[in-house]
């Protein structure tokens, strides 16, 4: 049985402290099974799905066994194959560290070397870093490697495949020679197998859930739409679940497609490699606090993020191959939860989709576009222990079709996405009361339990005053363009 407690699994006092604080107050299987052996010491190597609670599994360990640095000379080193990563992963160590004392960075390209050597320069305990830009700081003595007692390598697999390989045998072959050392993988044979191989002492295997990113929780849908109409539906699909990613071949492709959406009223982002790394930051912070609907991506800088609550991901160019589809896939449907993923196909590709539904294990009709099956979808509620996001999540009602229409009609051939919220009109009832059933505040949505046979959608510019889950709230119903919703909340 899987203990249900970070004390349980040997995690010191001061961290679950710091990780009940945050609301995390039960490990997932990834954690219970890695950090009794790397906090007892072990080598480690372990596989996860995308979500499941990986960066705990090793960072606690590493937190919990860090020494106090010198300037210049960290004492432990996490090695991640992209600047997105890199950032996600000191973003949620850092608490952890400074509880303890000590202090973690990022070191990575696409910035200035200033804040970084002056970082290192400042005693730095926990070095996160990706192998170019840290082997660039190494040849010119910003910081040597000494002292460097515990080692992770994440997504090593995603590290073989850009090529990293080589740089991360020669980092870590500059660390101290008893390090402990900790390699994460979505794969474990291969290049990976000949890593451990070669850095790793009678490392302790731990593997959870299937390999790769786990796709099966998601439902998946196949349209068939023309090029033209492909804006159009990426939009329908952002105004009919809230935030999704959209997958592009190409960087030019991913800026054009994030500027007609938001021509259309759908606030949107682009990500890509030739953006700088400024644009990539503010793309990712804009899209997890909300402030961006919709995240457009190439495949190469999709690979290190990370982010929970995407309830849908569009493959607006097909995926390259089978493998390709399944790592965009796995950006929605994380941690438990379930999500959407829409592929859009033109006319003549649906041989080449019935293959690759056949090569992934999707079993699917290639469709004409239709709104009411994303809504019956539906999505899931986290378990208990899935710290990630304490947030419920759940689906918005479909927009009901005109009496008359086809079901493929379900959306007016012209859409018209306002960018500024309008009132919708029709009060159906007053005085309504109610719990509010969960609240995403990053999101700005929540659902409220009024009594009947589906919670009532609020978005959180009709909140009179502030909400939390499980608060009783007064409010009227009105018919909005998701179905009913609350205005003109407040608590009770």
């Amino acid at each position: 049985m899987t203990p249900s407690t970070f004390h349980a699994i040997g995690v010191p006092a001061a961290i679950v402290e710091q990780l009940d604080a945050a609301g995390i107050t039960a490990p997932f299987p990834i954690q219970s099974a890695v950090v009794p052996d790397a906090i007892a010491g072990r080598d480690v190597i372990g596989r996860a799905p995308t979500g499941a609670g990986k960066t705990l599994a090793f960072g606690i360990p590493l937190v919990a066994r860090l020494a106090a640095a010198k300037r210049r000379r960290p004492t432990g080193l996490v090695l991640a194959p992209t600047r997105e990563l890199a950032e996600q992963i000191t973003g949620e160590l850092a608490p952890l560290t400074s509880a303890l004392g000590h202090r973690a960075i990022s070191v990575y390209g696409g910035v200035g070397y200033g804040k970084q050597r002056k970082a290192l320069e400042g005693g730095a305990e926990l070095v996160v870093a990706c192998p170019g830009r840290l082997e660039d700081l190494l040849g010119e003595g910003a910081l040597v490697l000494d002292d460097v007692s515990f080692v992770v390598i994440d997504e090593a697999d995603r590290m073989a495949d850009m090529g990293f390989l080589p740089a991360v045998e020669r980092i870590v072959g500059r660390t101290a020679a008893g390090r402990q050392t900790l390699l994460f993988s979505a794969t474990l044979d291969g290049a990976v197998d000949r890593l451990s191989r070669k850095l790793q002492r009678d490392p302790v295997r731990h593997e959870v859930g299937p390999a790769g990113p786990d796709i099966t929780s998601a439902h998946h849908v196949f349209w068939s739409v023309e090029p033209s109409e492909r804006v159009r539906w990426a939009g329908e699909v952002a105004d009919q679940l809230g935030s999704i990613m959209v997958f592009c071949r190409t960087r030019r492709g991913a800026d054009r497609v994030a500027k007609q959406l938001a021509r259309t009223g759908v606030a949107a982002a682009a990500i890509h490699g030739g953006r700088s790394q400024s644009q990539r930051d503010r793309a990712l912070r804009d899209f997890t606090t909300g402030r961006v609907q919709a995240l457009i991506a190439t495949d190469v800088a999709a690979r290190g993020v990370h982010v929970d609550d995407v309830a849908a991901v569009v493959h607006f160019d097909p995926p390259a191959d089978p493998a390709t589809y399944i790592h965009r896939s796995g950006r929605t449907a994380r941690a438990g939860a379930t999500g959407v993923v829409v592929s859009m196909w033109i006319d003549g590709t649906q041989r080449e989709a019935k293959k690759l539904q056949r090569d992934v294990g999707v079993d699917t009709v290639v469709a004409e576009p239709d709104l009411t099956s994303l809504a019956a979808s539906g999505t899931s509620r986290r378990p208990a222990a899935a710290h990630n996001d304490r947030h419920d999540r759940r689906v918005p009602a479909a927009k009901p079709s005109k009496a008359g229409t086809p079901s493929k009609a379900t959306t007016p051939s012209k859409v018209s996405r306002p960018s500024k919220r309008i009132e919708p009109a029709g009060t159906r009832s007053t005085g309504s009361t109610g719990t509010v059933v969960s609240f995403h505040a990053r999101r700005g949505f929540g659902f409220i339990d009024a009594g009947g046979d589906r919670d009532v959608f609020v978005h959180h510019s009709n909140l009179a005053t502030t909400v939390r889950k499980g608060q009783r709230v007064r409010f009227e119903i009105r018919e909005g363009n998701r179905g009913p919703e609350a205005v003109a909340v407040h608590a009770i």
